[in-house]
């Protein structure tokens, strides 16, 4: 009976640990599938750029020079705001620097909501470690104020130095950034419970995702709602039971997952010598050989001195250069039609070609006509 018992035990643990497997691989999603939000955007709802001209002071000898005219002129424009009358050929300006502010607005920011704020250096300022950014209008496009930033400066570095010229450095010191340091004074007007359909724009437009997205959609809420206006266009109607819950559609929508098509492509950065190769990349029938040329300089030098106790002769220093060539020989290699990105690999893989030659390689089969993705230099 205990035999029997454990037996049943091992059984039951089995069967739970095959059900919890079995549940596991069920909730794991199929494919590349990818959500509406992460590939397309809503139009109507996007962030604003704002720019704004202010000062960072209290900085500690770090500021601007006296090269830096325009530092004092806005000072004293600053103090004569404030009730200040002073001569700009009067101020020292190197506990003060003049920035550029920037900040982003995003969507639906109401008046009182904080954002951060980014201010650079646009003087000859060392450093802004230390500072505190002056209230600063920030404007958009249509030159409407919309946000005031003022705060303390973070820039999350340092930069020390001596008399003598030496010093060191972490980080950029001139850019820094002050959290929350943005409040929204004006809202952008956007009546979004108004509207009786929405658009959505893809990120890279394609008629294939385009195509998916729609029937996606209408497949997901069991009606017509949604069709593909163009590559980069899906509009979607307001079905007559969301209505008055446009959120609610908003959010059932961008959490359908939808499986992208991607174009084949291969970029490359000769700078670096990156190779990135999509899963769609194929090659047609092609012999593909590459050689190295390496070229090896050595310079030796070489003294000549005067024989010893002889007088009017003079150490010559000369230098001796050897050149070698070597042509390193590769072997043809057949790469058949149809091939997929593993395949592709394994047989550049078999020349022993480094990154350098691989680009070599890829654009030259581009040329021929053999490289059936698009080729992006970056």
């Amino acid at each position: 009976m205990r035999a029997q018992s454990r037996s049943f035990r091992r059984l039951r643990l089995g069967v739970a640990v095959v059900g919890f497997l079995l549940l596991f691989l069920a909730a794991v999603p199929g494919g590349e599938a990818t959500r509406l939000k992460d590939f397309a955007d809503l139009t109507g709802v996007r962030n604003n750029q704002l720019i704004g001209y202010g000062l960072v002071v209290g900085l500690d000898g770090t500021g601007d020079g006296v090269k830096s005219t325009f530092t004092s002129q806005s000072l004293t424009s600053m103090l004569r705001r404030v009730g200040v009358t002073v001569d700009a050929e009067a101020l020292k300006v190197e506990n003060i620097a003049a920035v550029v502010v920037t900040a982003t607005l995003p969507p639906f920011a109401r008046q009182g909501s904080r954002v951060d704020i980014t201010v650079a250096s646009i003087g000859d300022s060392e450093s802004l470690r230390g500072g505190v950014l002056l209230m600063t209008p920030l404007k958009g496009a249509d030159a409407q104020t919309y946000v005031v930033g003022q705060g303390p400066v973070s820039i999350g570095g340092f930069s020390f130095g001596g008399r003598g010229g030496g010093g060191v450095q972490k980080n950029h010191p001139t850019t820094g950034r002050v959290a929350n340091g943005g409040l929204v004074e004006q809202e952008i007007r956007f009546d979004f419970a108004a509207q009786d359909r929405f658009r959505y724009a893809l990120h890279e437009p394609d008629f294939t995702t385009a195509q998916r997205t729609a029937i996606a959609i209408n497949q997901h809420f069991g009606i017509e709602v949604a069709r593909p206006a163009d590559a980069g266009t899906i509009e979607v109607e307001i079905p007559p039971e969301y209505r008055e819950q446009p959120v609610s559609f908003a959010a059932a929508l961008e959490s359908i997952d939808i499986q992208q098509d991607h174009p084949a492509r291969v970029v490359l950065n000769e700078r670096t010598g990156t190779v990135i190769m999509g899963q769609d990349v194929r090659l047609s029938t092609v012999a593909i050989s590459h050689g190295g040329l390496s070229i090896s300089i050595t310079e030796t030098p070489l003294v000549s001195q005067p024989a010893p106790l002889s007088t009017g002769g003079e150490t010559v220093v000369a230098t001796q250069s050897d050149v070698a060539v070597t042509e390193e020989e590769r072997r043809l290699v057949m790469v058949d039609e149809g091939v997929n990105l593993a395949d592709v690999v394994r047989a550049l893989n078999a020349l022993g070609v480094g990154p350098g030659d691989l680009i070599a390689i890829l654009q030259a089969a581009k040329a021929a006509g053999a490289l059936q993705a698009d080729l992006e230099l970056i």
